[in-house]
């Protein structure tokens, strides 16, 4: 079980990685209005899920989990 979660989370990371912020995904995608606000949540949701993942890995606590982490999700989500 603890392999498949290694696995299904090195995928999120590398997908993230990869995939442009949310900001140009969403221009890419012509977004507006409510869809524009429910893809930004989701987007937002599973960037910072993957970001804590990244910051477990680290094996990063307190302060430094938190600058980590608000550095990565504002990366992901071009904000």
């Amino acid at each position: 079980m603890k392999t498949i979660a290694i696995i299904l989370a090195s995928f999120c990371l590398t997908t993230v990685a990869m995939a442009d912020s949310c900001k140009d995904q969403a221009a890419a995608k012509k977004l507006a209005g409510a869809a524009l606000n429910s893809f930004m949540t989701k987007c937002k949701k599973d960037a910072q899920a993957s970001c804590d993942t990244q910051a477990a890995d680290k094996k990063l606590a307190g302060a430094a989990k938190t600058s980590f982490t608000k550095k990565c999700v504002s990366d992901a989500t071009g904000m």
